[in-house]
């Protein structure tokens, strides 16, 4: 398989072993971030993976969550491990675009207007209850989560890489919400649901939050064992990824029988369940 690829796409042997090389390495990195971030979070392995899938394919979450399951921690404790910022906000009905992306505002001092960025320019971003703002809040999201940039009054800034939106959404409560825009939900990679701590889990997770054994553990800052370039680094090499166009195949023949289900052999029933079959982007996402 090693030699049809090197044939296929005229590699040489030393480049391929350099590839290889570079994967073990960077697969060992990203098992010390997850050991890292499982010493002040206890539980929640999928949503963690999930994450990390998330910062080395340059994508965002969507996460499907009841309050108190540590998503604020999850973001602050990651980014602290990639030595970056991170921010959480926190969505409301009276939430205006500028209070995301920033506006500009005249300074009488040089006369003229300058801008003021928001909240948007950090590395992770928590976008707690994103739902509850509306549409036009939500939507300034969108060319953020896309193309890495921002547009403030006609000026471009490019956001600072890696750039993470982990945004959440409360699935008991309804009231005071508004529905994702189909091309908000597409914008991100994938969304999970995270669920309540095991028994086991919780009595750990009570144990380091009102004991003084863990006092010091819980009051620190998980160490910094990356950086963002290191980041940076793993996004370019998962496009080095050699994907054999059978996967490609796949991935697409799962795509598409969610735009015709009953042509891939699922019950008729099936279309009415969908709403909308899913775009191009889920392709590249699962591939």
């Amino acid at each position: 398989m090693t030699q049809d690829i090197s044939i296929k796409y005229n590699i040489s042997d030393n480049n391929l072993e350099e590839l290889n090389a570079q994967a073990q390495q960077h697969s060992k990195t990203l098992h010390r971030i997850l050991d890292e971030a499982h010493k002040k979070i206890t539980g929640q392995h999928k949503a963690l993976e999930s994450m990390l899938v998330a910062i080395i394919t340059d994508g965002h979450i969507l996460v499907e969550s009841v309050p108190g399951l540590a998503k604020t921690l999850m973001v602050k404790t990651v980014a602290q491990i990639f030595d970056a910022d991170s921010i959480r906000i926190q969505f409301t009905p009276d939430l205006l675009p500028a209070d995301i992306i920033g506006t500009k505002i005249y300074d009488s001092r040089s006369k003229s207007f300058v801008t003021q960025k928001g909240p948007i320019f950090h590395s992770f971003v928590l976008a707690d209850e994103i739902n509850r703002a509306p549409p036009k809040v939500q939507s300034a999201l969108l060319e953020a989560m896309q193309e890495g940039q921002v547009t403030i009054h006609g000026d471009t800034h490019t956001l600072t890489k890696p750039f993470l939106v982990f945004a959440t959404q409360n699935p008991i409560e309804s009231e005071g919400t508004y529905k994702l825009p189909e091309a908000q939900t597409d914008r991100f990679a994938m969304k999970i649901h995270m669920t309540y701590p095991s028994k086991e889990e919780e009595v750990d997770i009570i144990s380091k939050n009102t004991s003084e054994m863990y006092g010091a553990s819980l009051g620190s800052e998980a160490t910094a064992i990356s950086s963002t370039n290191e980041a940076a680094s793993i996004q370019e090499f998962c496009k080095k990824v050699y994907v054999d166009k059978l996967i490609s195949e796949y991935a697409v023949d799962i795509v598409q029988s969610t735009r015709k289900p009953t042509e891939y052999g699922l019950k008729k029933d099936t279309q009415d369940m969908i709403e909308y079959g899913a775009s191009p982007r889920a392709s590249i996402w699962l591939v």
